[in-house]
Order: C-alpha cells, then structure tokens, then sequence
C-alpha cells in the first residue's frame, strides 16, 4: 500500500470538507481524498473478497492520520466497483468511518455528464463510466481512455462527446501470470521491458513478449479504434500498470494516474445540492 501524495516531514492538519473518492478493482483498491479540485491524498490497497466494514475501518484509519486527514472533513463520498459483493461492505464502513452515505457510480447516477450511444447503458462498468467522464472534462473528444489493470479496458469517446463502446482484454499481469504458470519451463519474471526486442535469454524473452507484446497490442486496437471512428483522436491512459507500457507505446499521448477518482469526483459534484 502507499499514500502518493504527501510527505511524512512537516505535516499539517488537511483542513475544510473534503470529499473520499474509492475505486474498487478485482486486484487493487485505489481510495483518494480530495479537497475542492486537489487530490490531497490517496493510497493504493488490495482488493480483499472477504472484506468487513471494520476490517476497512481499520485499515483506513491509520493510513488518514498519517496523512493528517480528519473524518470528520469529509463531506462527500463515492465509490466505482467492479466487485459487487464489497459494495455494501465499503457504504457501510465509509458511513461508520466519516458518517456520510456513499453514491455508487453507475451510467445513472453520472446523469448527464455521461452521454452515450450504446444498446445497453446500464451494462457498463462503473470505472469505465468515471473514466470516460473525466477524460470528456479534462482531455476533451474524440478520445480513447485505456485503462491498465486486471484488465486492460479501452473507452471510446466519439466526435459528439459520447460514449460508443469499447474494447476488454486481458490485463498486463494477468496475461504474464497465465504465460508463466503454464510454461513448465518458464519462470516469473517482472514486469520491466528489456533493451531489445529480440531477448538473448529466456528472461528476456519473456520481458519482450509480455512488455513490448502489451503495447503493441494496445497500439494495434487503438489504430482500429480510430479507422473506425474515422478521424484522430486523443489516447489518454490510466491505471495502475499504465506508466509500465506508455513509454513503450506509439499511440498514448498522455497518462493521467487519477483518472477514476476524478470521474467519481465529477459525479459526486453533479449529485449534490450546491
């Protein structure tokens, strides 16, 4: 875990409302609080299936005071979750945590920030709806969001600011886990990306295979992507593993590590009495 944006040296109380952004992953957990428009701190946590409301209290609570945030300063909260069965679980400790009611993002609740064209809205996954929020507000359109995690998910924004569908493939790591643990003779590697293409060993095969295949991959369905949509558009990526393969890539322009917590952030505001 790790909390991305304070220092531990000449701490001060984060003071005035605050709002707790929580995006739950089928890996990792990403919890950020802002105030106002900055993100003022944020961690990154696994995802535990067997969860308990208390369970998150006490992991949170520590990890706020080190950040010098106080819980009774949030004001707002909400939560994108590709894991069902922690949605009640993660109300429930947020409402025991700072006594606030959490809004779940779905295509409903974001309400007119998310305009689509797609047969079935409601099918949409709650980070691919905060991701394409936010990237429409903060990077403009036509865009592609590709967001890097258990699964590597790419949101396609068309000329007329709405949402058309998209592409879900296999994440980075979970295709180098899949290759490693059916290859008898392969070993774990990292995810780091060797000089060269053409690997000199069986490590550096791997590395290349995993690495330089990820992004040529994701530079490949972008370039269909974009014949498809019929015009240029902006690539912006996200995610945890998405600094790994963007500088690898011909494709992305830009990488923007909070995308999600924006998008909730942008909901949230939309849902509250001003």
């Amino acid at each position: 875990m790790s909390f991305s944006t304070l220092s531990i040296k000449n701490r001060k109380m984060i003071l005035g409302i605050m709002f707790l952004a929580v995006d739950v992953g089928n890996t990792q957990t990403v919890v950020g609080v802002y105030r106002g428009s900055d993100l003022v701190a944020s961690w990154r946590l696994p995802t535990l299936r067997e969860d308990t409301p208390d369970g998150l209290c006490a992991r949170l609570l520590p990890l706020m005071e080190m950040a010098c945030v106080s819980r009774k300063g949030i004001a707002r909260a909400a939560l994108s979750s590709v894991v069902p069965q922690l949605n009640g679980v993660w109300t429930a400790a947020v409402e025991r945590l700072a006594g606030v009611d959490m809004l779940i993002c779905t295509a409903q609740t974001a309400g007119g920030l998310f305009q689509v064209d797609y047969p079935h809205p409601e099918e949409i996954g709650a980070d691919r709806v905060a991701d394409a929020v936010a990237c429409k507000v903060k990077h403009g359109f036509p865009s592609v969001v590709v967001d890097f995690g258990t699964a590597t998910n790419m949101e396609v924004i068309d000329e007329r600011g709405m949402f058309i569908g998209g592409i879900i493939a296999p994440g980075l790591q979970t295709s180098a886990s899949t290759l490693i643990s059916s290859g008898a003779q392969l070993s774990s590697v990292g995810l780091v990306a060797p000089a060269r293409a053409i690997g000199r060993n069986t490590r550096e095969a791997l590395e290349s295979g995993i690495m330089y295949g990820e992004a040529a991959r994701v530079d490949g369905l972008i370039g269909r992507i974009v014949s498809e949509l019929g015009c240029p558009a902006r690539v912006i990526a996200t995610g945890g593993l998405a600094s790994l393969v963007a500088h690898l890539s011909v494709r992305i322009d830009v990488v923007d590590p909070d995308l999600t917590l924006e998008g909730l952030r942008l909901i949230s505001e939309a849902n509250s009495p001003r």
